[in-house]
């Protein structure tokens, strides 16, 4: 029993350390995705062709978004770990 408590404390510190990756990521994605935007709309001020920009400002929003439901998914295991590892929450039998 003590080894799975040993283990479930580990992989809790692992997706602890995963969503700080995740948060940091997705702040830096957004981050580029506006400025992406900008250049954008720089180009279509200009006048160029812009269907390649648009369509990263696309790629990039989706990818933003899936980033996003992978954090909740970490957020969710994240939860569940720290219900198991919580003495509190095991029944007395």
């Amino acid at each position: 029993m003590a080894n799975v408590a040993l283990d479930r404390a580990e992989q809790l510190r692992a997706e602890k350390n995963l969503l700080v990756r995740a948060e940091f990521d997705i702040e830096n994605g957004w981050k580029r995705l506006r400025a992406q935007q900008d250049l954008l709309l720089d180009l279509q001020a200009a006048g160029h062709d812009t269907k390649q920009a648009e369509r990263l400002v696309e790629l990039m929003t989706a990818t933003l978004i899936e980033w996003e439901r992978h954090r909740v998914l970490i957020e969710d295991r994240v939860a569940y770990l720290e219900k198991a590892c919580d003495p509190s929450s095991i029944s007395e039998g």
